[in-house]
């Protein structure tokens, strides 16, 4: 199965869509812990978030957090892979399907992988389905190396939005089930979507599987449209935010109730992946590069830090506000603290490998701390001092009302040595 078919989290151009994130983060609302996969059924799905065997809380919320940075910012299975294995380590979870070798645990992770995100591209579609009112859906297989016969018969086929077969048969319709559908509002546009105005459906369609309970075809359990409970909430929601912009990192995630949103945070700031995020963007910087995306966001302010920024000096509303690095910014940190000078001041810059620590020094840091205006954006400064074997690191960052971030201008250590 192709990463690069539409289906995945990569949507079109590697983009995810605004109805696909609203879908999974309302999600998150409920994180469920079970001991199998079945203990949720069907459209149960769209209502809350389960890995089968995850059962406290912290490891569901960590699973949570990788797969919601994979789906809302159309990340790739290896890097999943590499996120889902310091999960499993970190919280000590044994037990689970598919451990004890690496082809066993490529699979697990493959699995909450694809089914995740293949769901949420669904119910995302399907939102948008209902709202763009088509006059037909049309099926679509969706390339499997492996494909199912049953599937393969269905590919091309258009029916009208209220049509019983999309109550049962509106992919993903089983495990690793790529297929997808798409609208058209004439026959002309079923052909431009690879569609056939003239397939009709087999007789036999609505026929069960004595083994899955399910019409022939459909996997157990899957027998359900993905998003279809849910849709007309997701369209609210999308309609909120509009087109897909920069606040990928915090959309929707005001829907959660503060404790969720504050602890999925954390969980995204544990992930090896957002370490590797902030070093790679100064490395870019330290490079000259100018590639990759502008800015990165390291995760929502925690209420304590609100609380902190709302009543301390120069008290502001920081609340569902990201941190944030941007080219520019890290280009300033590098600019502004060069090695020299810091020595003099008893300070010493930072490289791009201490960029990987800023997530931990933003949970495990002192409450932001107003210290005066930026010069560049005359804008308030918040300072988060963190105190790692004798150092104190530093880190300054600038109120960004606009956009509702904090981001990065001034990251140095204080190693308490003056030239």
């Amino acid at each position: 199965m192709s990463d690069e078919h539409p289906s995945s989290t990569s949507g079109v151009f590697r983009r995810p869509f605004t109805e696909q994130v609203a879908f999974f983060r309302r999600k998150l609302r409920n994180l469920v812990p079970t001991e199998r996969w079945d203990d949720l059924v069907r459209a149960e799905h769209d209502d809350a978030f389960m890995v089968a065997g995850a059962v406290k809380a912290d490891l569901l919320t960590d699973l949570a957090a990788a797969v919601d940075k994979a789906i809302a910012e159309g990340r790739g299975l290896e890097e999943f892979r590499r996120d889902f294995r310091d999960i499993v380590k970190r919280n000590g979870w044994t037990g689970w399907a598919g451990e004890g070798s690496v082809k066993g645990e490529a699979w697990r992770a493959g699995v909450i992988y694809r089914t995740n995100s293949y769901t949420s591209y669904a119910a995302g579609r399907f939102a948008q389905l209902q709202a763009g009112d088509f006059k037909y859906w049309v099926y679509r297989h969706g390339g499997s190396l492996e494909p199912r016969p049953v599937h393969l018969d269905w590919d091309g086929l258009a029916l009208p939005p209220d049509h019983p077969f999309w109550t049962t048969h509106y992919p993903p319709s089983d495990w690793g089930c790529s297929c997808y559908a798409v609208g058209a509002r004439t026959k002309a546009g079923i052909r431009r979507v690879g569609g056939d105005s003239n397939k009709t459906l087999p007789e036999n369609w609505r026929e069960l599987d004595p083994k899955t309970g399910a019409p022939i075809g459909i996997g157990k359990n899957w027998d359900y449209a993905p998003g279809a409970s849910a849709a007309e909430d997701v369209n609210a929601m999308a309609d909120k935010i509009g087109n897909w912009d920069h606040r990928v990192a915090k959309a929707f995630m005001d829907a959660l109730s503060l404790e969720r949103a504050e602890a999925l945070s954390r969980a995204y700031r544990r992930l090896p992946s957002t370490r590797d995020d902030a070093r790679r963007i100064a490395q870019r910087v330290w490079d000259g590069r100018d590639d990759g995306e502008p800015s990165r966001t390291l995760g929502m302010l925690t209420r304590g830090q609100v609380a902190a920024i709302r009543t301390g000096e120069n008290p502001l509303d920081a609340e569902h506000f990201d941190f944030s690095l941007t080219h520019n910014e890290v280009r300033h940190v590098r600019s502004s603290h060069g090695d020299l000078a810091e020595t003099r001041r008893g300070q010493r810059a930072v490289g791009p490998a201490d960029f990987a620590l800023l997530p931990q020094l933003i949970d495990q840091g002192s409450a932001p701390r107003f210290v005066g205006m930026s010069d560049r954006h005359k804008s308030p400064v918040y300072e988060i001092i963190a105190r790692i074997d004798g150092e104190e690191w530093v880190t300054r960052w600038v109120y960004r009302r606009r956009r509702r971030t904090l981001t990065l201008q001034s990251f140095f250590v204080r190693t308490g040595k003056r030239s």
